[in-house]
């Protein structure tokens, strides 16, 4: 009997120490074999917009499961106010200003489909190195990062040249004129301008003629001509363009194919959700990459007509929820598919909600909670503070809530690690591999500081004091609310990054957001003992990081901006450019 019990004894150590043995394995094989990444990306949506973040009103129940259900972040920021910028940012895990992609001039993101500035061929972006890896890569909805640079078909800035393998969405954003029933968004003060110029030269051209006509003026008649010649070719000049933005900016594309143009918008929508649903089918028995770009919350907020008056927040709210219920229905995807468990799902806003977006009494921009400021403002919180919740169930621990300094672009270092990739060495990466926090082996994030940056010119930094726990921010740049103490520009459509709509401010205006995230009392030598300490500190950070800034390329230049007929995207022959293929099949 005593033998028995040694032998059942020896034999359940035996099986205790495989057990654990197997185990180990099986932890690492969570963490180290490449999950399946789903990144999920609204568009102009605030930090307000969302229950998880303490909306009330908006129901966003699918975004909420994600958080419950995985980790949450609170101080989740973009590296840039603005779509272009921030996405150049969130793709490459660098700086936009590192890639040419921030502005020096008032147009601060990709204007035409035809311009020729976009996101270098020269950047690696998380996709080619998931691609590198043996994903399938995939991108749906919008992108906004240009498409040739020199010829109509070059595609030198196209998703497929940075590592997609499938593109289907928009090469551009969503704009007001891309619905004919909606007011022109795109240049609104400057079309206006140009078409009171084509006005006066014309009134000025009928004036004189009559004058000739009458004996009054005694120009000759082939001056006239020349005047009347010059009227209409500046009209021309312009209206080939601000005339016809639907064909050429609103446009839909597979791959290199242009599939609408215009696009249809009712059913976009629905063909975005088709369209990553079926990337998920093909590619569920390999590991692949869905950036899920959604067109949703930008205007014209395009809503299917069952979730039109469903909110209390009017077509705003309405659009939230239909993307909330997008969200839902790729989560069913990859539930149905029995990739809950080896997928990685990541929800953000590209940035802040669009306070100044209004029509009459419409309010069409979001909503950015208790932080001050919103979109194009890139130095207040409200501009550039944004969700960001991560779900992987078995790896993640659900339920958690994070309150450090994290970024965008922190993006791209966490997924090239989890697909086993290794990071470009041959330039600076911005981002932070966020594994070890969001799984909680960490307690505090790698950035010590990060730079807020308004198209080119710096106008704020954060320090995240570990010793003490302070998060301070200096802003040296703010933009004049007008009319003043309303919290945006109201004036301007945009808050500007330069010039006379900016106040300087030496010393900077100091706020500790651990204990004033709404930036509502700036601090001074008077009220804060570290104020000196802090500004100093902050002081030689902007220094170091200056010198690590090389000078490349600037991708929004005056230049790079324009339209320009040779680039422009075109599915029949230049300038008859109109199809609809999803309408055909």
């Amino acid at each position: 009997a005593s033998l028995l019990l040694l032998c059942f004894r020896t034999s359940l150590v035996t099986a205790l120490i495989l057990i654990l043995l197997l185990q180990l394995p099986l932890t690492q094989l969570s963490t180290v074999t490449q999950p399946n990444i789903v990144l999920l990306m609204a568009d102009d949506l605030g930090i307000g917009d969302i229950g998880c973040y303490g909306n009330d009103t908006i129901r966003t129940p699918n975004i909420d499961r994600l958080a419950k259900e995985g980790v949450k972040l609170t101080q989740h920021i973009a590296a840039a106010p603005l779509c272009t910028p921030s996405r150049a940012a969130f793709l490459t895990g660098r700086y936009p200003l590192r890639s040419g992609m921030d502005a020096i001039n008032n147009y601060r993101v990709i204007f035409w489909n035809a311009g020729s500035g976009g996101l270098p061929p020269n950047e690696t972006t998380f996709a080619k190195i998931l691609q590198q890896q043996g994903y399938s890569t995939g991108l749906i909805g919008k992108w906004h990062q240009g498409v040739n640079c020199e010829s109509r078909n070059d595609h030198c800035h196209h998703p497929l040249n940075h590592g997609f393998d499938y593109f289907y969405g928009m090469p551009f954003t969503l704009i007001s004129d891309c619905q004919p029933t909606e007011t022109p968004e795109m240049d609104r003060v400057f079309r206006r301008k140009l078409w009171l110029y084509t006005q006066m030269i014309g009134l000025v051209t009928l004036t004189a003629a009559l004058g000739r006509l009458t004996g009054l003026i005694s120009a000759r008649w082939k001056t006239l001509a020349c005047l009347a010649g010059f009227s209409l070719l500046f009209f021309l000049s312009w209206f080939s363009s601000y005339g016809f933005v639907r064909y050429w900016n609103c446009i839909m594309m597979r791959n290199h194919e242009v599939t609408e143009q215009p696009m249809v918008t009712d059913r976009t929508t629905s063909l975005i959700l088709r369209e990553s649903v079926s990337f998920i089918e093909r590619n569920k028995h390999k590991p692949f990459l869905l950036f899920l770009s959604f067109l949703h919350s930008h205007t014209p907020l395009l809503t299917t007509e069952k979730f039109l008056g469903r909110s209390s927040h009017g077509l705003y709210g309405d659009n939230v929820e239909e993307m909330d219920w997008m969200v839902g229905q790729v989560l069913d995807a990859i539930d149905k598919e029995g990739l809950k468990n080896t997928t990685l799902i990541y929800f953000a806003s590209d940035h802040g909600g669009w306070l100044e977006r209004k029509e009459g009494k419409r309010q069409l921009g979001g909503w950015n909670g208790i932080y001050r400021g919103g979109k194009a403002m890139g130095g207040w919180e409200g501009g550039i503070r944004v969700p960001g919740i991560f779900r992987w169930p078995g790896v993640l621990p659900a339920g958690t809530v994070i309150d450090e300094p994290t970024s965008l672009m922190d993006i791209y270092p966490t997924v090239v690690h989890l697909a086993g990739g290794v990071l470009p060495q041959d330039r600076v990466i911005d981002g932070r591999d966020l594994m070890p926090l969001l799984r909680g082996t960490v307690e505090q994030s790698e950035h010590q500081f990060l730079f807020h940056y308004c198209g080119i010119h710096l106008h704020a930094v954060r320090w995240h004091q570990k010793d003490s726990g302070a998060i301070w921010k200096a802003h040296y740049v703010t933009p004049v609310f007008h009319p003043p103490g309303a919290g945006a520009c109201y004036d301007r459509g945009f808050c500007p990054c330069f010039g006379e709509g900016v106040t300087h401010h030496d010393p900077p205006l100091l706020f500790d957001l651990s204990r004033d995230p709404s930036e509502a009392k700036p601090l001074s030598a008077d009220t804060e003992p570290l104020f000196d300490t802090v500004i100093r500190k902050i002081g030689r950070a902007i220094e170091e990081h200056r010198r690590t800034l090389t000078p490349v390329p600037e991708q929004l230049s005056l230049y790079n901006a324009v339209w320009k007929p040779w680039l422009q995207p075109c599915c029949g022959t230049f300038p008859f450019c109109w199809c609809d293929k999803e309408g055909d099949n």
